[in-house]
This record gives structure tokens, C-alpha cells and sequence, in this order.
């Protein structure tokens, strides 16, 4: 099967969606500031590299359980759907769409679905419905590789193009495009692979085995 790979938060939407969406939850549901002090403790122990990114991750969205969790996500996505740039929207692509991000599934879940979004594949950092808490691993760098590879084990995907905004967090996932697209505003900026890290990707036929 032929497929096309993209990031989503700063690929296909101009912003990160899991921070804009904890300042649309404080602005809309002002009680979730008691929530405030522990993310930003979390946040302080990151940044001294006291926890990794993933255990912060987890703390900044204990206040999901303080809010009306289906009606926030649609009102997010009702004011945001506008700003997936029109090349992403299901009419403008060619080929089935894989989106891997490290974003929440409760997030993306819903835009997802959206008929002019309609994404074929969704793989993003699993979040317990009820809590917030991230299960497993954040979806980033070779995680999302790893989780490509649980998603389609024992079929064989041509991956035509990678479409992401950071050379920094995802040269797994443009080692394995044919093309590869860096996104700068919105804007997608052809680039071959070794010139930017200095390999060979790899090939672009990409067999998962069971």
C-alpha cells in the first residue's frame, strides 16, 4: 500500500494543539488553575533534568478529569478546524494519510474523524480517557516508528512522502519516505534526506514483519 506520513502539531495546523488546548481549557474552565502548581513544578523538574519529558507530559493534563471532556475537545476543534492548511484537507491528497504524533488521542481523535480532515490513520500518544495520564510511551522520535510498525505488522507500505516541521525530533520518520517535506509555516520545502543528516534514509519500501 501506497501511504504519505505527517506530523501534526506545526505540519498540518500552524500550532502545538496539546498546549493550545490546556490554555483553551484554563481560559473556558477557569477552575482548572488549581491544577497550575503541580504542572509547574513538573515543569521546573524537567527543565533541571529531574524527570524525563514523558513523566512531565503526564502531569500537564491532570486537570483533565475537571472538565466537560467531550464538549471541550468539539468546541476546541470548531474554532481551530479552519486553520488545517488546505493541502492536508482529505479533497488536496493523493494517498492514504498517516498521522503520527505525539499529541493526545483525545485530542486528535476528534479532528480526525472531521469529514474534511478525514485522516485514514491516527497514531498518536495513548492518554487513559479518564484520568489524562499518558499510557505507554509519548509518541516521539523512534517511538513513532515503533508504533507504525505495531499498526500495520505483516503488511508492507510504500512510504511516498514525510511531512513534519522538526529535523530535530523526526529523522526516524523522514528515513523513511521517498521525499521528504519540511513544513516552515505552512509551507512545504522539499529536501533530500543525507543533506540535512548526512546518511542515506532508509528504503523506501518499508516491510513490517510480524
Amino acid at each position: 500500500m501506497q501511504a504519505d506520513i505527517y506530523d501534526f502539531d506545526k505540519t498540518v495546523v500552524p500550532f502545538d494543539s496539546g498546549s493550545l488546548f490546556i490554555g483553551y481549557c484554563f481560559l473556558h474552565y477557569p477552575w482548572c488553575f488549581i491544577t497550575l502548581p503541580v504542572i509547574l513544578a513538573a515543569g521546573i523538574l524537567w527543565l533541571l533534568h529531574i524527570i524525563r519529558f514523558t513523566q512531565f507530559k503526564k502531569v500537564c493534563f491532570c486537570f483533565w478529569p475537571l472538565i466537560p471532556k467531550k464538549r471541550a475537545v468539539q468546541k476546541f476543534w470548531d474554532r481551530h478546524e479552519k486553520d488545517v492548511y488546505p493541502w492536508f484537507r482529505k479533497e488536496n491528497r493523493g494517498r492514504f494519510a498517516i498521522v503520527i504524533s505525539a499529541s493526545p488521542d483525545f485530542l486528535l481523535n476528534e479532528i480526525a474523524r472531521r469529514p474534511d480532515v478525514a485522516i485514514d490513520c491516527l497514531i498518536c500518544t495513548r492518554h487513559d480517557p479518564k484520568t489524562g495520564m499518558i499510557l505507554g510511551e509519548n509518541c516521539r522520535g523512534e517511538e513513532k516508528v515503533r508504533r507504525l510498525r505495531e499498526e500495520f505488522a505483516g503488511q508492507t507500505l510504500h512510504i511516498e512522502n514525510v511531512y513534519s516541521d522538526s529535523f530535530k525530533h523526526d529523522r526516524p520518520i523522514f528515513s523513511l519516505g521517498r521525499r521528504c517535506f519540511h513544513i516552515v509555516k505552512g509551507e512545504r520545502i522539499p529536501f533530500a534526506y543525507q543533506d540535512i543528516y548526512g546518511a542515506e534514509p532508509a528504503a523506501p519500501e518499508y516491510q513490517k514483519e510480524r
